[in-house]
């Protein structure tokens, strides 16, 4: 790790002390993924004759796919079949990307730092069949006990839910969990859920 690195995971570490669990999103916190996302998104749109904003992807960071195709639909006013975007979504973003995700490496190695010491969750809003890959890619499978993703809960973020069932699965109270995440949707989640937060991407 460069020595920026290993001052953000020391800066991680020493937010962490007082916390029983540490719950991360998984793209754009994890995984060095966003880039990707936000090409693949762009291709799905244009092939519905929508040129897309990617700046959108970032507010909406963590959003359900289902959810960001519904406010694309939106706010372009063109009828989108939202399950068959999101499915083609997934299927460019497998095909084209996913197995050349890169870590964000001060965030695994904190992850990996604390596997045994804390309980350890992963809150996403993609989908799970997506995210086995990604986390098979970046080295991290067994390093965590839960991994909630898009349809585990009725709503996913900005809502709590998603949070609030990651640390009702570790038997850990919300005040106990430090979230880690790198979008806003995803803080408004952590705030509503109880939970402290850090935006890795703002150290």
């Amino acid at each position: 790790m460069t020595t920026e690195s290993k001052n953000k995971l020391a800066f991680l570490q020493e937010k962490s002390t007082s916390f029983k669990a540490l719950l991360y999103d998984v793209d754009g916190t994890l995984a060095d993924n966003m880039k990707a996302h936000k090409a693949s998104y762009v291709a799905v749109a244009a092939e519905h004759g929508i040129e897309l904003d990617p700046d959108i992807i970032d507010e909406l960071a963590g959003w359900p796919t289902v959810d960001v195709a519904l406010e694309i639909s939106k706010r372009y006013n063109v009828e989108i079949d939202v399950t068959t975007f999101s499915a083609r979504k997934s299927a460019i973003f497998i095909e084209d990307h996913i197995q050349k995700t890169q870590r964000i490496d001060y965030v695994v190695e904190h992850l990996l730092a604390n596997v045994g010491k804390k309980r350890i969750g992963l809150v996403s809003g993609g989908s799970r069949s997506t995210l086995n890959i990604t986390l098979d890619v970046i080295d991290i499978v067994g390093k965590f006990e839960t991994l909630v993703c898009a349809g585990d809960t009725p709503e996913g973020k900005p809502s709590p839910q998603p949070f609030l069932l990651a640390a009702e699965q570790l038997g850990v109270a919300p005040s106990e969990c430090l979230v880690f995440e790198d979008g806003d949707p995803g803080v408004q989640a952590a705030i509503s859920a109880g939970m402290a937060w850090v935006r890795i991407d703002q150290i």
